[in-house]
């Protein structure tokens, strides 16, 4: 009888040695018997099929709030709007601002903001993508996050606390479920990272600062973003421009928005994340070697995807927050 091989069992850690932390959850955060919304789990682990691609989300504690006590900062959203191949599936992470007690909390809110934006434009958002808009994407996605981040500017405002204290980064991946649709879409404001490991090699990218839209798509061309009755795709969404005189603009995000929108290739695996991952991966070739072993073949399922995106490195004790997507 023919025993079938397994992959090798995961490694706790990488490097020139272990971290300082324990691996395992150690503290918990204090809670209030009035506030038990308020409570963050450790880890949060999701994930589907769509389409072409296969999706692993998950979100982990980080070494040092382990310890600590302290509640996870990274804040994790997955959501499929729409039936059918008409649907669009959204993953949103946020991280707020460090050594903020309400850090949590404006994470999980800058998700939700946006969540409730993409899933009210879905459809023409959906239809965009399939149509190859690339520059009506872009406009209405900036303008949805500006909107959301302006949102919680507010609550912060509303809520008495200095807005730069109760901020968050925000990343955004939105994947179709039209299974003939290999466009893959990335949005985002703040620090984090986007990598593609392709025919056995990690590839950074993250749009720069520079970049207007990523690398070339085939077939991309926008309609034209004005016409005679305004801005096209804000009109589309039911954004008012100029703004409402009774509601005011939103100011701008304090960092630049990035965008990137490519064509995947079967068995490529794109990988957003936080800079929990990012700045390991980046800074350690023996993760990227690592995770190039695990990640290079068939999508793992939930808990080998948990387990291989917790192998540590030390020196890099942030939250964790990774979607990774295996193209068929």
């Amino acid at each position: 009888m023919d025993i079938p091989t397994l992959p090798p069992a995961p490694v706790g850690f990488v490097g020139s040695g272990p971290p300082t932390y324990d691996a395992e959850p150690t503290a918990l955060p204090p809670a209030d018997p009035d506030e038990l919304d308020d409570l963050v789990a450790d880890t949060v682990l999701d994930g589907a099929r769509y389409g072409a691609c296969t999706l692993r989300a998950v979100s982990v504690r980080g070494d040092s709030a382990r310890f600590r006590g302290e509640p996870r900062r990274d804040s994790l959203l997955t959501a499929r709007f729409g039936t059918g191949d008409q649907a669009l599936i959204l993953v949103a992470m946020a991280t707020g601002a460090r050594a903020t007690p309400g850090a949590h909390r404006a994470a999980a809110e800058a998700c939700h903001w946006i969540g409730r934006a993409i899933g009210r434009s879905h459809a023409r958002l959906a239809q965009d993508i399939s149509a190859a808009r690339r520059g009506d994407l872009k406009s209405g996605l900036h303008r949805l996050t500006d909107r959301s981040l302006g949102k919680l500017r507010a609550s912060a405002v509303e809520q008495g606390i200095d807005p730069e204290e109760y901020a968050a980064t925000l990343r955004c991946l939105l994947l179709p479920a039209d299974p003939d649709c290999r466009i893959r879409v990335f949005f985002g404001v703040g620090a984090g990272g986007l990598f593609r490991l392709r025919d056995g090699e990690w590839h950074d990218i993250e749009p720069h600062l520079t970049d207007v839209t990523g690398e070339p798509v085939v077939g991309f061309g926008s309609l034209p973003t004005e016409t005679p009755e305004g801005d096209r795709l804000t009109m589309d969404l039911g954004i008012p421009t100029p703004p409402s005189p009774y509601e005011p603009a939103p100011e701008p995000p304090r960092e630049p928005f990035r965008f990137r929108a490519s064509v995947a290739r079967p068995g490529d695996t794109l990988l957003m994340c936080t800079g929990g991952l990012a700045d390991p991966l980046r800074g350690e070739p023996d993760l990227c070697e690592y995770l190039t072993g695990r990640w290079s073949g068939p999508p793992p399922g939930l808990a080998t995807f948990l387990a291989d995106s917790q192998v540590r490195v030390k020196g890099y004790a942030d939250d964790r927050t990774a979607a990774a997507v295996w193209e068929a």
